[in-house]
């Protein structure tokens, strides 16, 4: 970035600090200022115009400290943007480019993107076709998630959202994809948490964290979001699918609106500003699978994770947010104090992109299961019956039962997907009725040891290439002794 001097003598131009709200400074003069240009004030600090006035702006401010009345303010005649390049990988940065922890420039980085870069056509737009695979059972095989999908994460706080974005990372990573993870207004000591589950896991180098903590400025806060897509972007343009987290988008709507209401934007619902719906959907609109020269298609996954309190989906934010998504995952936390983890209620999800990837097969599997669970959730009032209960219902309670322990998953285990759907057709034939429930989370985990052995691989990926769940099952009953004895050595 140039000095306030070589900006003054380029443009001719400069005003002069009448008032100052923080993070809002009020600017008198610069009679051709643009909305959303950014500027520099004579002691270098930086700014964007954040609405224009007849004869005053007004500038959001991007440090920490306020600017003093009466200093000088000049154009840059630019946009934001910021330094870019595949030398990103493995750091993390601020929402203007530089290290989060101290703020030094980081190298080779040559090429530079605008923070708001305007959205792809329908025509560079491609149907959603491939799956994108999060490694977790119940959402691969009940609410399946395509590339290129807008899926919200939503629920209270501490009740798994995070485990579960940390084993789609690693899984997506697994697959080749580039995370680039917006942790917004989050405390320096979660994000160093972040960053040594990553390191330890050996995934930093395929992510780019993009940071802000609740110290910083709400200016700052809020273009967090804005510079994790542009960077999404810039790898999407290299030809790689990326995967790009909003962690979290309640907490950035919360600062949005300190930052309207100083500004004397009008209140709506909850005080927050007339705009706030465009703020988020501007920018979620950028994910999607895209045409690409030499790829073919290439994705951004947008997954934004909204905080609830009490468990309640009818606030503002949430719904205006599903509103703009393709679908959420509600990690309810009834669920959770069941003993559920994930803790996701699947009756209260929705997927509405995710099945046109799946194969016929995975398409028959997910009608089969959604239906028998809401009948396993019916049959359980009659639980209390116990002897008296028909055999039909006791196969119904006892199937659901070894379901539910199947898809019950420790965050650092990634099950692949052929695993999950031999070891379902399993409990569907009821291989496993003799087996204690906990077993069954057991030998899940001894046949996804096991997947890593390349014969075995192939043998199970023979298997799950079924035209029907008939053929899959019948197909799975003739190696049901050979899978068994693989599982319990």
């Amino acid at each position: 970035m140039k000095s306030y001097q070589y900006y003054l003598k380029r443009i001719g131009e400069y005003g002069n600090v009448s008032e100052v709200h923080f993070p809002i400074a009020t600017v008198i003069g610069l009679p051709h200022v643009k909305p959303e240009e950014l500027v520099i004030f004579e002691d270098g600090k930086l700014g964007e115009v954040f609405s224009l006035d007849k004869d005053e702006s007004q500038v959001l401010l991007f440090s920490k400290d306020p600017v003093r009345t009466g200093i000088q303010v000049t154009r840059t005649d630019t946009a934001i943007s910021i330094p870019v390049g595949k030398k990103l990988l493995g750091k993390i940065i601020n929402p203007l480019g530089s290290s989060f922890f101290d703020g030094s420039q980081i190298d080779g980085l040559y090429e530079s993107v605008q923070l708001d870069n305007p959205v792809k056509t329908i025509a560079e737009r491609k149907r959603i076709k491939r799956s994108f695979l999060t490694g977790i059972s119940i959402v691969d095989l009940l609410l399946p998630l395509g590339k290129g999908q807008r899926e919200l994460v939503i629920g209270d706080r501490k009740i798994g959202k995070s485990a579960f974005l940390l084993t789609m990372i690693k899984n997506q990573i697994a697959q080749g994809s580039i995370i680039v993870y917006a942790a917004i207004g989050k405390k320096k000591s979660d994000i160093k948490k972040l960053q040594e589950f990553f390191t330890k896991e050996k995934l930093l180098t395929s992510t780019v964290f993009v940071a802000s903590d609740p110290f910083d400025s709400p200016s700052l806060i809020f273009v967090t979001p804005y510079t994790a897509m542009s960077i999404a972007e810039y790898f999407r343009d290299l030809g790689t699918d990326v995967v790009v987290i909003f962690d979290d988008l309640s907490t950035h709507a919360k600062f949005y609106r300190e930052v309207a209401l100083l500004g004397g934007r009008f209140p709506g619902r909850d005080s927050y500003p007339g705009d706030i719906f465009y703020i988020h959907a501007r920018l979620l609109e950028r994910a999607g699978n895209f045409s690409h020269k030499s790829k073919g298609e290439v994705s951004i996954t947008s997954i934004p994770v909204v905080e609830t309190v009490e468990g309640d989906l009818t606030g503002f934010i949430a719904t205006n947010i599903m509103g703009m998504t393709d679908g959420h995952i509600f990690f309810d936390s009834d669920v959770y104090y069941r003993g559920r983890r994930p803790a996701i209620n699947v009756s209260l999800s929705v997927t509405r992109v995710g099945r046109q990837t799946q194969t016929p097969l995975k398409l028959e599997i997910n009608h089969e299961i959604t239906a028998f669970l809401t009948l396993y959730e019916k049959m359980q009032t009659f639980s209390h019956f116990g002897a008296e209960l028909s055999d039909k219902v006791k196969t119904i309670l006892n199937t659901g039962q070894k379901l539910q322990a199947f898809f019950n998953q420790h965050y650092t285990l990634i099950v692949p997907e052929e695993v999950q759907i031999i070891l379902l057709a399993l409990i569907w034939l009821h291989a496993l009725n003799d087996l204690e429930d906990d077993m069954v989370a057991l030998l899940r985990n001894k046949l996804a040891d096991v997947y890593k052995d390349e014969n075995k691989r192939k043998m199970f990926k023979e298997m799950t290439d079924s035209a029907n769940f008939q053929d899959l099952l019948l197909k799975v009953s003739k190696s049901k002794e050979e899978l068994l004895q693989l599982i319990q050595k």
